[in-house]
């Protein structure tokens, strides 16, 4: 493994000086460093309500639940409209898989493009294993970008996701998403198998081998009422070791800490990690976290959207100015 000072020199070669901070909508949130102005601009819509196929290990329709439904008579574009009226200015549109691991997303498509071009609206879709059907009515769509987990066991598939599938199945997903030409943002979930590493290389070596341009890291967070409540999530060091292999694999790639990791002390050390280690941005940054990447020579920027939209700079994308005491 190469050396912490290399990654941050591969790292501030490709990238500059900047460290990005990300707040979007997808839960109440602020620290003492920031507390966003607008927590509605980017917020999370559920296309199939609290309802998935799976019932995955790790969350059991949890996370479905905070989001926003799009209800019985209603249509995409008047939940973005509603949406819009409230102050927001972007949507994840994702939901509960079917068996085969893809989200029904393929009637809802319609309406994106009357969302982008009449509410101005930036619209990132949540795939999951897609057919070649979706992948190509996702291209028709003109989404501005697809977001997917890519699992690089096939016991992880089994057993946490309750899938018919292989590693096959996502590394060609990867394929057919690439090949038309979709902006795709991957997600790769360290300690998914039941708080331990079982995968997580392959499955950076599958986003390697299609040229991604943004990849999200997340950590395995035990929520209560699942079959993973009291499982302990993966340690620091291993997850640490994952954001430096990430970054010596995909030097020229925007890698991000995504939403979801542990709490507490955890938090802050994660959050450390990804900053000396080179790693692009942060999304709800741990208290401090802000400061610490200003005193590692950073000069951070606070945006509320998705981390997975890096690829948008400042240009529309909820820019917060930097006020650090």
């Amino acid at each position: 493994m190469t050396s912490i000072l290399s990654n941050l020199e591969t790292r501030r070669e490709n990238f500059g000086d900047t460290f990005e901070f990300y707040a979007p909508g997808l839960k109440s949130w602020q620290t003492s460093e920031w507390k966003p102005k607008n927590a509605k601009r980017f917020l999370p819509v559920s296309v199939t309500g609290s309802a998935c196929a799976l019932n995955c290990d790790h969350c059991q329709t949890k996370v479905l639940s905070s989001m926003i439904s799009v209800r019985m008579g209603e249509n995409l574009f008047d939940v973005a409209k509603q949406l819009q009226e409230r102050g927001s200015e972007g949507l994840l549109v994702s939901g509960g898989s079917m068996r085969n691991g893809a989200v029904p997303l393929e009637r809802h498509l319609r309406y994106v493009r009357r969302i982008k071009d009449e509410l101005g609206m930036t619209v990132i879709a949540h795939s999951g294993v897609v057919t070649p059907r979706l992948a190509a009515s996702l291209a028709d769509s003109g989404v501005d970008g697809v977001m997917l987990d890519i699992i690089g066991a096939d016991e992880t598939i089994s057993e946490v996701y309750h899938l018919p599938l292989t590693t096959r199945d996502f590394d060609d997903a990867l394929g057919l998403l690439s090949s038309t030409g979709l902006r795709i943002i991957p997600h790769i979930i360290a300690g998914l198998h039941y708080g331990r590493f079982l995968g997580e290389y392959e499955a950076l070596d599958m986003i390697k081998r299609h040229g991604i341009e943004t990849l999200i890291i997340v950590v395995l967070t035990p929520l209560v009422s699942t079959p993973m409540e009291n499982v302990a999530p993966p340690s620091v060091e291993e997850v640490a070791g994952l954001f430096a292999a990430a970054r010596t694999e995909l030097p020229k790639a925007r890698i991000n800490l995504g939403c979801a990791r542990p709490m507490g002390e955890m938090k802050v050390h994660l959050d450390q990690a990804a900053i000396d280690i080179g790693l692009n941005g942060i999304a709800y940054p741990a208290d401090g976290s802000i400061s610490y990447a200003a005193s590692r020579g950073f000069s951070p920027k606070l945006y509320e959207w998705c981390c997975s939209m890096s690829w948008a700079g400042d240009a529309g994308a909820g820019l917060t100015e930097v006020s650090l005491a």
